[in-house]
């Protein structure tokens, strides 16, 4: 009874598999973030109706659409085209799951140099941007009408605001996610690059003296009492949104993200691009993108190609950012009125534009540990800068070589 039964379920789930593959057939299924696929319900009605298809859209979390592919690609259930952060572009390629892009270079030149940079690998490309997101810095317009424009200036600010029992600016400077920004405009970076421009994961920078010359800059926030003790470590967000939120801190470096947050707890707040730093060049920050890739599986390839170009083109990319308010890649609306005209909008353009694509590459996995171990004992002075930062790196170079062994 038992075998009949296990047997009776086996054949309707093959069934079940067979029913989804043959129902994608001859059409596109394409899985977009949650909440974002009516950004491009216009784009996708055009596309059908100029190719004689039907495209289904899935909203699936995009931070987990990598993974649930790499099940449901082999299964035949898979779309056939995702919704993609760079970060996990080096990890979906070593494992099989991306689909090499062959794109005109009048397409590529539409986006900003960085953003379409993010989803190359080996000369390769793989996605097509869709939304860039970094760092920017908040200050309420209450307690700070016009926001200093250097970190020198923040600095001293600070020391007043701390002398009435009030913070200044406050950051999580011992992470290297907010780090980085002195860091590579400090002349520090995470990985080289070989002699043809591609990441030299071997070649690690977060010990070289520019490295450690921004993460001694930024320790005499630490060291001076600037920075409350609680914004250290894993709950340091939210003590810093806390701290915003009440009104106890004038100003903090963050994300898009706490727009809403922000908004909802009625702060009148004002954005801008990250300041100046001493020897005058703006802070960099990472640069997240979100972008449209085709997967391996897919039995339409150029057709899922073709689509992910079309929906990219600005007048549809307009129309997604007026309906979800993701930040487009497309040089020509970062200077449109519609953003450049946009206090939040344009100074997360602007900050793009100074940012590096966080590297796609797997190694960039072992780095995040280690790096925000050795930052936060160099800044809070639990270690001196230069040895903290060489024990970062011996450890990312241990674990990149234990992650190597371990897919041998």
């Amino acid at each position: 009874m038992k075998i009949t039964h296990l047997t009776a379920l086996v054949l309707m789930s093959l069934s079940l598999s067979s029913q989804t593959v043959r129902a994608a057939e001859g059409q596109l299924l394409i899985w977009e973030d949650i909440k974002k696929s009516s950004g491009i319900s216009d784009a996708v009605k055009d596309f059908e109706k100029e190719n004689n298809v039907k495209v289904v859209v899935q909203e699936t979390p995009y931070t987990q659409q990598t993974e649930k592919l790499r099940l449901d690609g082999p299964a035949g259930i898979g779309p056939d085209v995702i919704v993609i952060p760079n970060d996990q572009v080096g990890t979906a390629v070593v494992q099989g799951l991306l689909t090499p892009l062959t794109l005109d270079k009048a397409f590529t030149d539409s986006f900003t140099p960085s953003a379409i940079k993010a989803f190359q690998l080996k000369g390769q490309i793989y996605g097509v941007p869709k939304a860039v997101e970094t760092l920017v810095l908040i200050y309420n317009k209450d307690l700070l009408p016009k926001a200093p424009d250097t970190l020198d200036e923040y600095y001293t600010f600070s020391k007043q605001e701390m002398a009435k029992g009030k913070y200044g600016l406050l950051a999580k400077f011992d992470e290297v996610y907010y780090a980085y920004g002195a860091i590579s405009a400090m002349g520090g970076y995470i990985f080289g690059k070989d002699a043809k421009g591609d990441i030299n994961v071997e070649d690690i920078g977060l010990n070289k003296p520019g490295s450690v010359e921004a993460v001694t800059y930024l320790k005499k926030f630490y060291s001076e009492g600037l920075f409350p003790a609680g914004i250290t470590g894993d709950n340091g967000l939210n003590a810093i949104d806390s701290l915003f939120t009440e009104k106890k801190a004038a100003a903090v470096i963050t994300g898009p993200w706490a727009f809403q947050p922000y908004e909802a707890a009625g702060i009148n707040y004002g954005v801008k691009p990250l300041p100046l730093l001493p020897n005058g060049k703006p802070m960099g920050s990472f640069l997240g993108v979100k972008g449209y890739a085709v997967s391996t599986y897919s039995k339409q390839k150029p057709l899922a190609e073709k689509f992910i170009t079309f929906i990219n083109q600005p007048k549809y990319a307009k129309v997604r950012y007026e309906v979800t308010k993701e930040i487009p890649a497309l040089t020509v609306l970062m200077n449109d009125p519609m953003i450049k005209n946009d206090e939040k909008a344009n100074a997360v353009a602007l900050q793009s534009t100074r940012a590096t694509a966080m590297p796609g590459v797997p190694e960039m996995q072992e780095v995040w540990g280690p790096a925000n171990n050795g930052i936060q004992l160099g800044v809070t002075g639990k270690q001196p800068v230069q040895a903290a930062l060489n024990d970062a790196v011996k450890n990312i170079q241990m674990q990149i070589e234990a992650a190597k062994v371990s897919n041998e």
